[in-house]
Parts: C-alpha cells; structure tokens; sequence
C-alpha cells in the first residue's frame, strides 16, 4: 500500500473516500494509480461538460469545435483534405463524413473538389466558421482558465509537466 503525504487541512474528495474504502478492506492493494487517474477520469468528465456547454452557446459539440478548431490551426487557406481531418481529430471515415454534413449544412464548411486529385475533396472553413471558431476558443478557454485558478501559475506549470511526462509514458 503507497503512503499518501499529508495533506493540509481536511480536505478529502471523492477519490479519498474510495481509496479510504479500498484501504478497509484490501489493505494488501496499491492504490497509488488509481488515486491518480480517478482524479483524471472525474477532471476530464467535468471539463468536458463545461466545455460541452461553453460550445453549446454557440451551436456546436465539443466534435465539430474540434473539426473547426482542426481547421483553424491549419492555418490559411484553413483547408484540409477529409482524411488528414479524420487521421488528426481520430474519427473513422464515415464520423467525419456525418461531422462534416452537419457542419456543412451550417455554413461554416465547405467542401470541394481537390485541384491536385480528381478523386479527393478539401473541406476549408467559411468566413462564418472562421469567426464562429475564433469565439468559440476563446470560451472554451475561458473555461479552462476558470478551472484552473484553483492553482497558482508556478502549480498550474508542474501539473502540465507531469501530465505531459505521464501520457508520454503511456503513449510510448
């Protein structure tokens, strides 16, 4: 079983008490990953709420920001083609293709034939898509630096360190 440094004050949170619960009745357990990760799990659906509902004002999913945002930080002509799209956001072919209609259908893409492949197609944002994304990151960024005031800029620095090192570690 890990030893948990003390913490000042009593503050506990929910992954405390599991741990705690585990403790009682596995002792022999090391609960030290999931102490970690049970914090990343909750983070990461609480974020992705808020993000869900900073996205929502403006008529899109967290997907199709992420479709959007893709094409933004391509940069101009802010095109690229539907499977450099799909191999970036992870998404089969035929998640892209329904993303992208319903983008389409809003205004804020378009599609349309490669000049330099016959068969393929470029998706560049429009104007309105263009503006949309512009504030759509800057809300979803508010959000995240809301979250993050809980933390003072040095703290906030070292937890970006250690994820980094750890999703390193996991990715490898």
């Amino acid at each position: 079983m890990t030893e948990r440094p003390s913490q000042p004050g009593p503050r506990k949170d929910p992954v405390d008490v599991i741990i705690d619960q585990w403790a009682a009745v596995r002792p022999d357990l090391d609960t030290a990953g999931m102490e970690v990760f049970g914090r990343i799990f909750r983070l990461a659906r609480a974020m992705g709420d808020r993000m869900e509902q900073a996205y929502a004002r403006f008529g899109i999913s967290r997907g199709e920001f992420d479709a959007l945002a893709t094409l933004r930080r391509s940069g101009e002509p802010y095109t690229l083609s539907p499977r450099q799209l799909s191999a970036t956001l992870m998404l089969t072919t035929g998640g892209m293709t329904g993303r992208l209609d319903k983008l389409e259908r809003a205004g804020l893409l378009r599609r349309s034939p490669d000049p330099h492949d016959r068969r393929g197609l470029q998706v560049t944002l429009t104007e309105r898509g263009l503006e949309l994304i512009d504030e759509a990151v800057g809300a979803g960024l508010a959000v995240q630096t809301e979250a993050l005031a809980s933390l003072d800029a040095e703290r906030a620095g070292q937890l970006a360190d250690l994820l980094r090192d750890l999703l390193a570690g996991t990715e490898e």
